[in-house]
């Protein structure tokens, strides 16, 4: 792989991870407009790493004050007048359906799931949804959420499991069924994305020292800085957005890029 691919990947990377039109479809549209190799495993698990760093010292304020608040409840053990350790729990529990999921139905969704019709067809299904439930959204912000949306999201969250629905795309959908206010919505997506990108980066290291592969550091170090210098940025301009500006950008782009990828698979276009 060279620096050219390593960069392009590690952009993609970083601008879609966070936004809810799925990472996933546009890593395998583009080695089939450009030809590229697949980049391998250790490149993979450097552009995981560097998105899941850029989201957590984004938001290290709110891990350490969740992180005061989780100790806290189990010194005192309750969550009376402690949303910060509550909620560090909601976004503990809420991600415990998408760990199983993934632990249970991995090989499907590494193979049989990751096809052009199924990437297609998520992303402009779930894109539908996330309109529908961008049309009303809700006002409760973070700290006044309660257990039954936390859950709500976690169990969406699992959905993500099948590419192309985009995981932050199917959490705010869920959290903006649920009452939440957009930017409340977002917040907690990126909490659960915390977790989340540590188990998954966890379990690729594990695979890829297992593999026992030679590593292209040369390429390992240009896409994870790309990665995670434009995650960070996007992390940041999203959330100043969000509050002012609708879903529907992200919805119309996602149908439009589910119909490629699906025009695509049916070869209406080669």
């Amino acid at each position: 792989m060279d620096l050219t691919q390593a960069f392009v990947l590690a952009l993609i990377q970083g601008i879609t991870e966070f936004l809810p039109i799925s990472s996933t479809a546009h890593l395998i549209l583009v080695p089939l407009l450009t030809g590229w190799p697949d980049q391998g495993l250790a490149y993979d698990v450097a552009l995981n790493t560097a998105t899941w760093l850029a989201v957590v010292i984004y938001f290290r304020r709110d891990i350490v004050t969740l992180a005061c608040g989780f100790l806290r409840t189990i010194k005192e053990r309750t969550f009376r007048g402690n949303h910060d350790g509550e909620l560090a729990w909601m976004v503990l529990v809420g991600t415990i359906p998408v760990a199983v999921g993934g632990l249970l139905a991995h090989d499907l969704v590494a193979h049989e799931l990751r096809s052009l019709q199924v990437i297609g067809w998520s992303s402009i299904v779930w894109g539908v949804v996330l309109w529908i439930a961008d049309r009303k959204p809700g006002r409760l912000e973070i700290k006044e959420m309660g257990w039954k949306a936390a859950i709500a999201i976690g169990l969406a969250e699992a959905i993500a499991l099948v590419p192309g629905t985009s995981r932050s795309g199917i959490t705010m959908a869920a959290a903006l069924m649920m009452g939440l206010s957009r930017t409340a919505s977002a917040r907690f997506s990126f909490l659960l994305a915390i977790v989340v990108g540590a188990l998954a980066g966890g379990k690729e290291g594990l695979d890829m020292v297992r593999a026992g592969m030679d590593t292209p550091w040369a390429a390992v170090l240009v896409g994870a800085l790309v990665a995670f210098v434009s995650a960070y940025i996007v992390i940041h301009y999203f959330l100043k957005t969000i509050s002012r500006s609708s879903m529907k950008p992200y919805v119309v782009y996602r149908v439009l890029l589910g119909l490629a990828l699906l025009a695509y698979a049916y070869n209406v276009i080669s």
